[in-house]
């Protein structure tokens, strides 16, 4: 059994998920999620169009599977992993469910809910707020999204 992952290991599960996604031609974003002990508990990536659902982004599907393996929504004392800055969605599960810590590889510009657009998991208004870790393996994951953006332009 894998020991306790670093944010560096944990994201290159979290790009593991990302290529998967890429593989079956989603958006390549990957989430993991680590328990209390820093191994993975939850994995997932984009499958919006796999499954018609709008819901399916990396995040959810990453905490819905920790949440039943833990058998509670509440996902105290855990990180949520992922390739992309959250959207509003996931950034506001990320509070809902209670993760302890949010750590993320590329800022999103357009839609990003942790700092770059909005900052859904620092307001003061909510009754929970992760802590925020930045730019972990940013390069790689923000290759990874430009050469698939690329190559659906066709260049």
């Amino acid at each position: 059994m894998p020991g306790p992952l670093s944010d560096a290991g944990a994201m290159a599960e979290a790009l593991q998920q990302a290529r998967l996604a890429q593989a079956a031609g989603e958006v390549p974003v990957g989430a993991v999620v680590l328990g209390p002990e820093r191994t993975v508990i939850g994995r997932g990536h984009n499958a919006r169009e796999a499954t018609a659902d709008p819901t399916a982004h990396a995040e959810i599907v990453a905490l819905r599977e920790a949440a039943a393996r833990l058998g509670t929504w509440r996902l105290d004392g855990t990180a949520l992993v992922v390739t992309l800055e959250p959207c509003t969605m996931c950034a506001g599960a990320s509070v809902l469910a209670r993760v302890a810590r949010l750590v993320f590889a590329a800022d999103d510009l357009k839609a990003g809910a942790v700092g770059s657009l909005w900052d859904v998991v620092r307001d003061r208004r909510l009754n929970h707020r992760p802590e925020v870790i930045r730019g972990v393996l940013a390069d790689e994951a923000s290759s990874l999204l430009q050469s698939f953006f690329q190559a659906r332009r066709g260049g």
